[in-house]
């Protein structure tokens, strides 16, 4: 017969000197005292990065290869992830859906899958319809554009937390 004992032997915590920290749930006034020193995360601002980070793109590459359908491809691929960004915003804050299901957590994930579906698609959508929407699309432009817009989302939130930490 086989020896059934794990190696190296399972310890308990009680025997590692370690304890439990004993969980205590916040009162509703510490729980807004916590929330106030949190930051606000806002879509709207990460939408607004993006955009920014469109036009800066668009210029830079304008400046950099003196070519009309480059920039105009460079500045479809940033509005690629901008435009069903800013409509997902819209969806979850804003759409008459958002405030009836505010207050149901289900309900908001539910409307949070649903909104990143129709961000997927509209997204998904805009790159096939480029080669026709786009004269003289310039493919690597598009790309660099739909790229480096999508890493501002990285770049977004890290700056809204930014914010003080009371807590650390």
């Amino acid at each position: 017969m086989q020896d059934r004992t794990s190696y190296p032997p399972a310890s308990t915590a009680e025997e590692d000197g370690e304890q439990e920290p004993e969980f205590k749930p916040l009162t509703r006034e510490q729980a807004q005292q916590w929330r106030s020193t949190q930051p606000v995360l806002s879509p709207w601002r990460l939408v607004a990065v993006q955009c920014l980070m469109a036009l800066g793109l668009t210029v830079v590459a304008a400046l950099i290869t003196r070519s009309v359908s480059v920039s105009v491809s460079v500045l479809y691929g940033a509005c690629a992830v901008a435009l069903p960004s800013a409509l997902m915003a819209w969806g979850l804050t804003s759409s008459a859906l958002a405030r009836a299901l505010s207050g149901v957590a289900q309900a908001a994930l539910a409307g949070f899958f649903f909104w990143e579906g129709v961000k997927i698609l509209l997204a998904m959508a805009m790159l096939v319809a480029a080669r026709w929407v786009v004269p003289d699309l310039s493919w690597p432009g598009l790309l660099i554009g739909l790229v480096l817009v999508l890493k501002v989302y990285w770049l977004g939130f890290w700056i809204q937390s930014r914010g003080p930490r009371a807590n650390c």
